[in-house]
């Protein structure tokens, strides 16, 4: 286990009352939620109480970081803390994929699973579910899951909204399983006779705008090919009511016992389809309404720990998986709504980018009694939730576990004392090292721009450095004007690249 850096005052305190009493610790994890899209973070358009009540009482970090720049590689290198760029096959995950983190792999779940916690995932995985691509028994047991790597209870979507199968997995096994309608997946072909989006788009409620448009559920076309699933297929409109109400009961039922719960929210992902008590009460259209969804579920989190008795025991961490994404595959009307939010904030680029707002993602942590309100604009990283809760709660990690992971436990409970620097990663596997003072992108022969979602992807043939005390917007490429700072930056990349040590950066 990594030492830990010398503490203040209130993290000491923390940190013994962690030993003495350990805390539940519940992460909520957004989807596609951006830096701008939540009030606490500035926003004047769409209001989020619940969420604004987690930044008051407790510590806002406005430069946190998801691993990469869309989901998958963002939750696999959360989950195990390594950074996804090094292990192949940790790319945006088809709904048949194999599961990705293997059994044998010690996670964060194993970590709080050892030190006695109740463990549960709850909401989208996205991380893959058995042993064999395409290959899972989805009448029966699917295979490997996630109670296969720390986590006791599971109730999960194999992958995506907008992705089939379109049921969810409980344990190991579809619920609501109708054995008169067994269920067929492929992601390659379609099954004779099911209609698609692409075919028979009179059969759709919601039309797709790119891609989106093979199997139809519910009247949304979806990626990949689905044949049966009566009577366990979800209800999009209900997606988060359900996931909402199994991480409440979760929490009910552990509320004697220490617990980790990971609760992965669909909102704000697409096929955007908000609940009718939502329907356009934000004033900014469907993906603004999934914001308000969102906030209402975060709400409902925060009233079962307090109904529970546990609200000054509890941490509770908020943060998305990546940056935001406006159009993603569906005519939903949102890119015309939109109006005068900025899901991105100040920054450039969004979901799959290199830059920003890619990766600069909400971030709040709440300890009632044990931390203090605060704004950290210190650099942190998701990767280290891992290293710096085994901290908190005395974990002894296996050697070769959570190799990327570094300890910012005073950090993240408010001490001005974050990274020293972070890799990110956006889709197409570009890298960039990011300091408080410096931004270096590594050059890429990869597109600029993906049309589809009018979102600049940062890639460039030429290096790309920024100066983010003065232009954390990314508006000017100072490459040629710092060459010290390129040739330092990018050796310091390469030496990343090629080992899993962390060091200082070059003189």
């Amino acid at each position: 286990m990594l030492p830990l850096l010398a503490l203040p005052a209130i993290t000491t305190a923390a940190q013994q009352r962690a030993a003495a009493d350990k805390p539940n610790v519940i992460f909520i994890y957004a989807d596609d939620i951006g830096y701008g899209d939540l009030s606490c973070n500035g926003s004047k358009t769409i209001h989020t109480p619940n969420v604004e009540r987690i930044a008051s009482e407790g510590v806002r970090f406005t430069n946190a970081h998801s691993a990469a720049a869309t989901s998958t590689p963002s939750r696999y290198a959360m989950l195990t803390g390594e950074y996804a760029w090094r292990r192949a096959g940790t790319g945006i995950a088809d709904g048949d994929a194999a599961m990705i983190i293997r059994p044998e792999r010690y996670t964060m779940a194993d970590m709080f699973h050892d030190a006695g916690y109740a463990t549960a995932a709850i909401g989208k995985w996205h991380l893959g579910l058995g042993d064999e691509k395409g290959k899972q028994d989805w009448n029966g047991s699917v295979g490997a899951c996630p109670n296969d790597i720390g986590f006791d209870y599971s109730f999960i979507m194999a992958a995506t909204g907008d992705r089939v199968p379109c049921v969810f997995i409980e344990n190991d096994r579809v619920h609501n399983f109708n054995p008169l309608s067994p269920i067929y997946v492929d992601y390659r072909k379609n099954f004779p006779g099911e209609p698609t989006g692409r075919d028979n788009p009179e059969l759709l409620v919601m039309k797709p705008s790119h891609g989106h448009d093979q199997s139809i559920v519910n009247g949304i076309s979806r990626i990949g090919y689905m044949k049966g699933g009566k009577g366990a297929l979800w209800d999009d409109s209900k997606i988060a009511e359900t996931l909402t109400s199994r991480a409440v009961d979760f929490i009910a039922k552990n509320a004697h016992k220490p617990f980790f719960l990971y609760f992965a929210t669909q909102d704000a992902h697409v096929p955007r389809v908000p609940g009718e008590r939502f329907r356009g009460k934000s004033g900014y259209g469907v993906r603004g309404d999934v914001m308000i969804e969102f906030d209402w579920s975060v709400g409902e989190i925060l009233a079962a720990v307090k109904a529970a008795g546990i609200d000054d025991n509890t941490i509770i961490i908020l943060s998305s998986d990546n940056g935001p994404v406006v159009d993603d595959g569906y005519a939903d009307g949102a890119v015309e709504a939109l109006g005068d939010h900025r899901p991105w904030g100040d920054f450039r680029g969004g979901k799959y980018s290199a830059f920003e707002a890619g990766t600069r993602v909400p971030c709040l942590l709440r300890w009632n009694g044990s931390v203090k309100p605060a704004v950290s604009h210190e650099l942190m990283s998701q990767l280290d939730w891992f290293a710096s809760f085994a901290a908190l709660i005395g974990a002894r990690l296996p050697e070769g576990a959570a190799p990327d992971s570094e300890n910012f436990l005073n950090a993240w409970l408010g001490a001005d004392c974050g990274r020293e620097y972070f890799v990110g990663q956006n889709a197409q596997n570009t890298l960039s090292i990011l300091t408080k003072e410096w931004k270096y992108i590594e050059p890429s022969n990869r597109p600029a721009y993906n049309k589809n979602v009018n979102i600049e992807l940062g890639n460039n043939k030429d290096a790309q450095l920024y100066d983010m005390v003065h232009d954390s917007a990314e508006q000017h490429n100072v490459a040629t004007s710092h060459p010290d700072v390129i040739k330092r930056l990018a050796a310091k990349l390469n030496t990343v690249k090629d080992n899993r040590i962390n060091q200082p950066l070059l003189p």
